[in-house]
């Protein structure tokens, strides 16, 4: 039995009268982070986030042609799902990059020319 994505993903309908198509469904994350193991708890480790997929739509401009609407492609990003990833520690990030920053003053101090 075949079901259709849309039901399976909380989603918004997002409207706007000069596009077509009008109704767009537009998905978003329920959760911060990622729902993992057998009982599916949230682990905070990961982070939900949207899946785009980049699409044409057809954008209503001010004139007309022949008594009806003139349209122009337009390209836009719609969120379709969402995909975890992995969240970076931002402590383990910190102290790496003083470190580094140290060992390039140190470097640079070596290279530097003695003025005595």
């Amino acid at each position: 039995m075949l079901m259709n994505l849309y039901y399976l993903l909380p989603c918004r309908i997002s409207y706007d009268p000069t596009r077509y198509p009008k109704y767009i469904p537009e998905a978003y994350c329920l959760c911060k982070g990622c729902l993992m193991g057998i009982f599916g708890e949230e682990n905070f480790h990961f982070r939900s986030t949207p899946v785009y997929m980049p699409t044409v739509i057809l954008r209503r401009t001010s004139s007309c042609a022949g008594g009806r609407y003139v349209y122009t492609e337009d390209y836009v990003t719609i969120p379709v799902g969402c995909t975890c990833v992995p969240e970076q520690e931002k402590e383990a990030e910190d102290v790496n990059s003083s470190i580094d920053k140290q060992e390039m003053k140190l470097l640079v101090n070596q290279n530097k020319p003695s003025s005595e």
